[in-house]
């Protein structure tokens, strides 16, 4: 399609820019606690798992609305919205100057985000073919990594409040530019797809009807539990709980891991799946589930390992990461496969906020709430809350590997997938 690759480029800065409003608050955590918290609240942990549980919330469950919204007006028209409002909304983040108005504002960089997160990757799928659409959305996906890091490294270096504040003029230019952008017509990279005459309850029901579908998203959730909880806290444990005071550096090093490690393995996760899959029609399942099996023992090392001290822990938690993050790309390219592009924006909002309101909605808040439990005359260890929601990643592993059998069936199954509606009860 002509404009493609501008258009793949747009959306994978603005990724960029999405993960990196997302994470300056694990890279500031510490500092606002110390501002908007009393350090003798007995919730304190609790409270500050929350920012990014609000967050999450509202992204999850405003998604399914721009999601429908996607699959009916103009896509390009609603990421400009989000992308603008969550500019705004962060940069409200910095004025805030209580713990409930930091509260809210997460709450409206969510609802921005929500935006843009099921839509994107849909529009992309309408540009691309099955056959290269792995890798495409493999370099759509490496923003996570990347953006995430830079979130961590931009918030450590600018502190709090100002790491809001500079994000906000690059998202108001960001947006404005899709108002100018071309849009894609649904289905035209699936050959066979016919455009449904209406869209309503039964065709959307029909996602439940895929294999493929539901255990890509329950294995996605499982990762999303462990992971989301982990990165969100991860500099705040490292500093407070590791003893590493210097919270700059901290962020700085762990920003540079995220990038190296989830750059090469987001790519290589999608050049991987994308070769395999002549050989294995299930590659996409079995690359990412192996690659969590092979993650599980690092983490675990860089909590226990007798050569847990800092610098040494670097090195696990870098392999951990790169094993983690091996699965983006094939994970998301089952979902666009799979499904009808007709409906394809609403199914990934839909995954969205399963893997969300069962992931990493609720972990942040259960590692911090297993932390104050377990403290020991006020003393927090922290690896209890990480080990607790480690095991997931194993559960996320085997559900991609037990899906890996119907994925073949339901790649080819997509296109015609809302033409067996009339058999449909």
């Amino acid at each position: 399609m002509p404009g493609a690759r501008l258009a793949l480029v747009l959306l994978l800065t603005i990724n960029l820019f999405n993960y990196l409003d997302r994470y300056v608050l694990a890279a500031v955590l510490t500092p606002i606690g110390d501002a908007l918290l009393s350090p003798d609240n007995p919730a304190k942990e609790t409270l500050l798992g929350a920012l990014t549980t609000a967050f999450i919330w509202s992204y999850m469950i405003l998604g399914i609305v721009f999601g429908w919204l996607a699959d009916r007006w103009s896509r390009w028209k609603l990421v400009g919205i989000g992308v603008m409002l969550w500019s705004l909304a962060s940069g409200a983040s910095g004025l805030a100057n209580t713990y409930f108005i930091l509260l809210l504002t997460r709450c409206f960089v969510g609802v921005g985000e929500a935006a843009y997160g099921p839509v994107a990757p849909a529009m992309i799928s309408d540009m691309y073919p099955v056959r290269i659409r792995g890798r495409v959305l493999a370099w759509f996906y490496m923003a996570i990594p990347v953006g995430s890091a830079l979130g961590y490294v931009w918030g450590g270096a600018m502190g709090w409040p100002w790491a809001f504040y500079l994000v906000v003029p690059p998202g108001l230019l960001l947006g404005l530019c899709c108002f100018f952008m071309r849009e894609p017509a649904r289905g035209q990279a699936d050959s066979d797809a016919k455009p449904p005459r209406r869209l309503g309850w039964r065709e959307y029901r029909v996602l439940l009807r895929i294999p493929s579908y539901i255990y890509d998203t329950l294995g996605m959730t499982a990762m999303t539990f462990a992971i989301g909880g982990i990165s969100a806290l991860m500099p705040h444990y490292i500093v407070d709980f590791r003893r590493e005071p210097d919270l700059e550096q901290v962020n700085r090093l762990f920003g540079i891991i995220v990038a190296v490690s989830g750059l090469s393995a987001t790519l290589l996760g999608g050049i991987t799946g994308d070769w395999l899959r002549p050989r294995f029609p299930g590659s996409y399942f079995l690359v990412s589930g192996a690659a969590m099996f092979v993650a599980f023992p690092f983490f675990i090392a860089a909590l226990y390992a007798p050569f847990r001290p800092f610098p040494w822990a670097w090195i696990c938690i870098f392999l951990a990461c790169f094993f983690l993050f091996f699965n983006t790309g094939p994970t998301n390219t089952i979902l666009a496969n799979v499904t009808h592009p007709a409906i394809r924006a609403t199914a990934y909002a839909i995954n969205i906020f399963v893997l969300h309101a069962l992931g990493d909605a609720i972990s942040p808040t259960i590692i911090g709430g297993i932390n104050d439990l377990t403290a020991v005359n006020g003393h927090r260890n922290m690896n209890n809350g990480f080990l607790a929601v480690s095991g997931m990643i194993l559960v996320g592993g085997v559900l991609w590997l037990w899906g890996a059998r119907h994925l073949q069936r339901d790649t080819e199954r997509a296109p015609r997938l809302l033409d067996e509606l009339p058999a449909v009860r």
